[in-house]
Formats: C-alpha cells, sequence, structure tokens
C-alpha cells in the first residue's frame, strides 16, 4: 500500500556507508536529507551532470551548495547520454546515469566503503513505468516495472521510496523548508513518460485514486511468474545443455521453448531477442528437421546459427 514519507524511511535499513544519487530535483534531495539526518557521517552524495541541457551547470552548482550546507560529501560524474539512432532518449540517460555511478563509487571510493546505492523513485514512477510498459507491449520483465532492491557491480541498489507518491514526499520536503532545483526537461511532452506524467497520471487519479497500489500490486504479480519462468527455463537447459541440443528443444512446446531461448539468450550470452526475431527462430527450429537443414538468423545484436546437432550464437562483430 502506498506509504507516508515517513513510514518509508522508517522502514528503510540500508547496509552502510551509503551513496544517494542526488540530482538537485525535488525526490533526490528529500531522501539525501532524510538519509544525512538518520546516518550521520555515513552518507554521501553522487551526482551526474547529463551533459543534455544548458541547465545542468546550475543543477551541479545546486547541488554542490546544498551538499555543503549538509556537511555530506560530493562526487560529481560528467558523461555524455546522448542517444543514439533508434534508441530512447529517456533509456540512453538511464544508462550513462547507472554506469557513471558504477564507475564513481568504485574509482573514487572503493567497492570496500559504499555498500548500497539510494535512489529516489517513487510510486509515481513505479506506475508511469508500468504503463510505458504497456504500451510498447511489454512482456512479464517490463510489467514487473522497478524493483525495489537489486545487485550491480557488487553494490546494492534500492529504491526505498517506491511506495511513497510524489505529492508526499513534496509535502515533506515543504514541511522541512529545503530547496531543490525543477528540471525544465520534465515538462517537454516530446518524451512519452512525460505525457503519461501531466496526461494520465491526474485521470487515473480522478477514476480510480487507488491505482498507485493496484498497479504496484500488479507488477508483483508479474515479478512473481517472472521469476517462476526463470527458475523453469533454468531447469530446462541444465537438462538439454550449452549449446543446446536441437532435437532437446523441439521437445519443448512452443511456450516453454521460447521461455528456454529467451533465458538461454539472456544469461550465457547477453542477448534479448524482438518478438519478431523470437517468434522466426521458433518457426525454423520447428522446421529444423534435417542433417542439411541450416539456420542463420539475426537475433538481438548477433546471430543463431546451427552448428552440427546444437543451436549456437554469436556476436559477428567480435570475430
Amino acid at each position: 500500500m502506498t506509504r507516508s514519507f515517513e513510514q518509508a524511511m522508517a522502514s528503510f535499513e540500508p547496509a552502510l556507508p551509503l551513496a544517494v544519487a542526488y540530482s538537485g530535483g525535488a525526490d533526490s534531495t528529500a531522501l539525501l536529507l532524510a538519509c544525512a539526518r538518520a546516518w550521520p557521517g555515513q552518507v554521501m552524495a553522487v551526482h551526474v551532470h547529463h551533459g543534455l541541457q544548458a541547465a545542468g551547470d546550475d543543477f551541479e552548482r545546486h547541488c554542490r551548495s546544498c551538499c555543503a550546507d549538509l556537511q555530506v560529501p560530493l562526487v560529481v560524474q560528467r558523461v555524455n547520454a546522448g542517444h543514439a539512432p533508434g534508441q530512447s532518449p529517456e533509456a540512453a540517460a538511464r544508462h550513462a546515469r547507472y554506469n557513471a555511478i558504477d564507475a564513481l563509487v568504485l574509482a573514487e571510493i572503493g567497492p570496500a566503503t559504499i555498500q548500497t546505492i539510494a535512489i529516489a523513485q517513487h510510486a509515481d514512477d513505479q506506475a508511469e513505468t508500468l504503463l510505458l510498459a504497456l504500451s510498447r507491449g511489454a512482456g512479464l520483465p517490463g510489467l514487473s516495472a522497478m524493483a525495489a532492491q537489486w545487485q550491480r557491480g557488487g553494490l546494492t541498489y534500492c529504491r526505498p521510496l517506491l511506495q511513497v507518491s510524489s505529492a508526499a514526499i513534496r509535502d515533506w520536503l515543504k514541511a522541512q523548508g529545503a530547496t531543490f532545483v525543477e528540471d525544465p526537461s520534465n515538462l517537454d511532452e516530446r518524451f512519452t513518460r512525460n505525457r503519461i506524467r501531466a496526461r494520465l497520471l491526474p485521470a487515473l487519479q480522478a477514476c480510480f485514486p487507488q491505482f498507485r497500489d493496484t498497479f504496484a500490486r500488479s507488477s508483483r504479480h508479474a515479478a512473481q511468474a517472472k521469476g517462476l519462468l526463470q527458475e523453469v527455463a533454468a531447469e530446462d537447459l541444465q537438462r538439454i545443455g550449452v549449446p543446446p541440443d536441437i532435437k532437446a528443444l523441439q521437445t519443448l512446446s512452443r511456450p516453454r521453448l521460447a521461455n528456454l531461448l529467451r533465458h538461454w539468450l539472456l544469461s550465457v550470452h547477453q542477448a534479448t531477442p524482438s518478438s519478431a526475431q523470437l517468434e522466426e527462430l521458433l518457426d525454423q527450429l520447428a522446421a529444423c528437421r534435417t542433417r542439411g537443414h541450416q539456420l542463420h538468423l539475426k537475433v538481438g545484436h548477433g546471430l543463431c546459427v546451427r552448428r552440427g546437432k546444437v543451436l549456437d550464437w554469436y556476436n559477428p562483430q567480435l570475430l
């Protein structure tokens, strides 16, 4: 259920020392302020300058000033978060941000020092993420939305505010008299997430006031189902072998085969097929009944090929 800011912070028990991803905006300001009060001397801030807008320099100056007032150490990383053709600008910025945080913590502070990275994404962000996934026809990984905790680069990442609404965070921040910056790009409705925030969330609030709770519950159900399918895929792959035997693959039902192929490609080769690529691969495997039947399909950023009795994948750019 949606919680108050104070309730969420009271139940947040990170391994210390802790780093807070700090943009200077309302959400990360509230999180940093609360963490600095709860664990004085055990908290630092990490600010990523994306290099996407002129206001970025002002954001950095604001962050430096606020951290000085709080007596919280601040490290800043500048990145080029421009997106490649066909890539979402939001996804490019997100990847650049996480890579920069990893690099900063591991290089400048050391993995033995910082134990946890806290990120201020909240219940409205979670709802937006689910709506984005639905608009793109996502499967269970997308519908699972954002995890409250995960491991990356030897660090634990946490989102302690996922059950707190944006309004509740700002109400708490206002009561503290704290200052923050408003990112003008958040009002740019060329970005899908901003259109969802400006147009859909108010309508959902009017029609279904509990939508944050019900959306979060659906995402948890999706995450549980995803976990179960991953367990089944791991068992199937262990039984069939790596690289997988084609005849053994053909004994599986089409849905179970699709589940196994997604798991194999991602866990072994870090490749993710599109829906069209996976359907074509399933068709080709079903037709692969003779010794001379060749298989050569683009899947993800590489190729799926037949090598004798087994199915293999490789990236031609790495040869």
